[in-house]
């Protein structure tokens, strides 16, 4: 038997409360989820706007609410989440001083991007906060360059049904071969509305695989490509920062 703790946080218990009935019950509107936590529509619907900012819930076009993707069963990821956690925070804020634009770090899970931190910049219109997120791979800049780097075959076993996902596989395949070229890809408007991204990946010489992605994302307004050259420079220098405190911690946990 669980007691309710002696210093409980009811608005912690009622975010939580309210994820499990979307992922157990389905889609619900903002009436029927204030009477199922017995809290006022207002409060509810502050509730699932930090739901929805948190990737567990999603809004449908009938502006009813169902379970978003942080409530799916997440695939594994080999990266090294720790230390990229650990290392590369300052790596990101000296970046972010440089370019003046927010700066994201990812890894590759299955056929999707999970972001680990965010960096915002100070501009006042800027790209906010998408750590815990997750995004298609294929449609990101940093997913392209993690799928850039996997063996041609591995391709097939993600997407099993390109269909399903949304997914033209030569097209990809194509594109992919572009991004190995260039060493970096780019995402204009494919996740979001006047939200524009390049990322590269971050070199993991453990298994071969880069250990993460790192990009930086602005609103489209800003997005200049003959800049392209200074933020892919910016970026990769950064990348390179991150790798080389990576190998020298892994050494130092196996010396």
């Amino acid at each position: 038997m669980k007691n309710r703790p002696q210093y409980a946080i009811d608005s912690v218990d009622h975010a939580l409360r309210l994820a499990t009935l979307l992922q157990q019950e389905g889609p619900m509107g903002v009436s029927v989820a204030a009477e199922r936590l017995g809290v006022s529509r207002s409060t509810a619907h502050r509730l699932l706007a930090m739901l929805v900012y948190r990737d567990f819930a999603e809004q449908d076009a009938d502006r009813r609410y169902r379970a978003g993707p942080a409530l799916r069963p997440a695939d594994a990821t080999p990266a090294p989440v720790r230390l990229l956690h650990e290392i590369a925070p300052a790596h990101m804020r000296a970046l972010v001083e440089r370019v003046r634009e927010t700066v994201n770090l990812q890894v590759l899970a299955g056929s999707e991007v999970r972001f680990l931190d965010t960096v915002e910049c100070d501009q006042i219109l800027r790209v906010g906060d998408r750590s815990g997120r997750v995004l298609p791979a294929h449609l990101s800049s940093s997913g392209k360059v993690l799928l850039a780097a996997l063996p041609p075959d591995e391709l097939d076993r993600r997407y099993p049904d390109p269909a399903a996902a949304g997914v033209d596989l030569a097209r990809l395949r194509r594109e992919l071969a572009l991004v190995r070229r260039r060493g970096f890809a780019i995402n204009e408007g494919l996740t979001e509305t006047g939200l524009s991204a390049l990322g590269v990946p971050v070199p993991w010489p453990r298994d071969g695989l880069p250990a993460a992605a790192i990009s930086v994302a602005m609103p489209s307004a800003r997005f200049d490509r003959d800049r392209i050259p200074f933020w892919v420079g910016s970026l990769r220098r950064t990348a390179s920062a991150i790798a080389n405190d990576l190998t020298d911690a892994a050494r130092a946990g196996s010396a």
